[in-house]
């Protein structure tokens, strides 16, 4: 009898536990129901807005330009590297990373109202035509470049190949305007530039798209080539103020200097999401020295490398704190309605470190002298200084960007001339260098 109790009571239990998961589900069910009620109403408040602009605003709207605005204005509130962009747009990002349009091969900025030209690319119809660096652009097809912002201007001079473009110079030396005629061609952006100081390979690497790893690698050969595989003391990598770009590229540029272990993990909402990725065998500096540079400007893919690198204790890391952009960006197309960029995941270094809103620190710290006129304006605000950011990510610690400041002369580039010392093994103390913990 007594048995035959305590399975009746096991059977109740039972089928209390049953009732039990039974009233769960149906609460979570009626819950997703009134979520979803609340939210379509949200989408009805919506509609009644968006009707009321478009029949009542005192000028007609273009209701195109609302619906943007609107879907730009969701995407913004998440955070400050999640967007909206149009068909236009998404082209622009995708000539950007690719890394070759068509073009006149000329490097330009603004100064005062007008394209200056930095430097024309060597072999491209622009240095062909003899243009120089510091000619002033004052007209593109006869059209006055003042009063157009520089994409404007640089959108005017880029079109498809083969077509042509006639740009009117002003050069100091020249007392009449200097007009050339030019055919575009296809133009491959130069994300890294190569060259040899002394026993020492210095690699620029400005940006991350398609073309870095291989011009990275080329440019490797190329040192070594000139320099002589038994001579070369080691490689300068200058990162600093290179916003970054293709996680791909970054993984790849890590991998060239890493034989094995961990280059990144990226790590989104859902955990079965994580990804790692990880060195083959293979380095291309041979296990040269490296010195990597950063600064305030350097974020992103290019603190994947630095973050990278210095954990693995493959370079010494040198310069000011990085930027802080530890979070990874999906371009979602949208058929021919451009793409969203979507933050979807926070990036991890192989010892487990989320730079987001922190920044690598370098283990060298070298302070840049700044001019008078610049002091307080050379430090960028850093990630953790952006309106909206993605928080750390468990960590509570937040700190600021550094410097940006890099001397246009390089003999003035007091980090520059630090890489040179510890590469050639000269350590010299000064008031504003100092050693930084190298984080495990």
């Amino acid at each position: 009898m007594r048995k035959l109790s305590l399975l009746i009571l096991g059977a109740a239990i039972g089928a209390g536990s049953a009732t039990m998961v039974s009233q769960t589900s149906l609460l979570s069910g009626m819950s997703a129901i009134a979520a979803s009620a609340d939210t379509y109403r949200q989408l009805s408040l919506f509609g009644d807005v968006f009707e009321k602009v478009r029949t009542d605003y005192v000028e007609k709207p273009e209701e195109a330009k609302l619906v943007e605005a609107a879907i730009n204005g969701m995407l913004t509130s998440l955070d400050p590297h999640s967007s909206f962009m149009d068909a236009k747009s998404f082209r622009d990002m995708q000539v950007q990373t690719r890394g070759e349009f068509g073009g006149l091969g000329i490097e330009v900025t603004m100064e005062e109202g007008l394209v200056k030209v930095v430097t024309p690319i060597d072999e491209t119809p622009a240095s062909r035509a003899g243009v120089m660096a510091n000619d002033i652009i004052t007209h593109i097809n006869d059209e006055p470049v003042q009063g157009l912002n520089l994409n404007q201007a640089v959108d005017k001079m880029r079109g498809p190949v083969n077509s042509s473009v006639t740009l009117k110079i002003q050069r100091k030396e020249a007392k009449d305007p200097v007009v050339v005629k030019l055919t575009r061609e296809t133009i491959k952006v130069r994300p890294v530039r190569a060259r040899a100081e002394g026993d020492i390979g210095v690699l620029r690497v400005t940006q991350f798209n398609e073309q870095t790893y291989e011009a990275l690698r080329a440019g490797i050969d190329k040192l070594t080539s000139d320099i002589g595989a038994d001579k070369v003391a080691g490689f300068v990598i200058d990162l600093r103020n290179n916003p970054g770009g293709l996680l791909d590229q970054a993984i790849m540029v890590s991998d060239a200097f890493l034989d094995r272990g961990e280059i990144v993990s990226t790590r989104s909402r859902n955990a079965e999401d994580t990804q790692r990725f990880s060195a083959k065998v293979g380095d291309l500096a041979k296990g040269k020295p490296l010195v990597v540079l950063v600064n305030g400007g350097s974020a992103s893919a290019s603190e994947i490398v630095a973050g990278a690198l210095q954990d693995h204790k493959r370079a010494t890391v040198l310069g000011t704190r990085s930027f802080g952009k530890g979070s990874v960006q999906t371009i979602i197309p949208l058929g021919g309605n451009g793409a969203v960029r979507l933050t979807t995941a926070r990036y991890y270094t192989p010892a487990g470190r989320s730079i987001q809103a922190k920044g690598i620190d370098p283990d060298v710290e070298v302070l840049q002298d700044i001019p008078e006129e610049l002091k307080g304006k050379d430090e960028t605000k850093g990630e953790a200084g952006l309106r909206g950011h993605l928080q750390n990510g468990g960590e509570k610690e937040e700190r600021g960007g550094s410097s940006a400041y890099i001397p246009t002369d390089a003999a003035k580039d007091k980090q520059l001339i630090a890489a040179y010392d510890l590469l050639h093994g000269v350590r010299k103390g000064a008031a504003n260098t100092t050693t930084a913990p190298n984080p495990n």
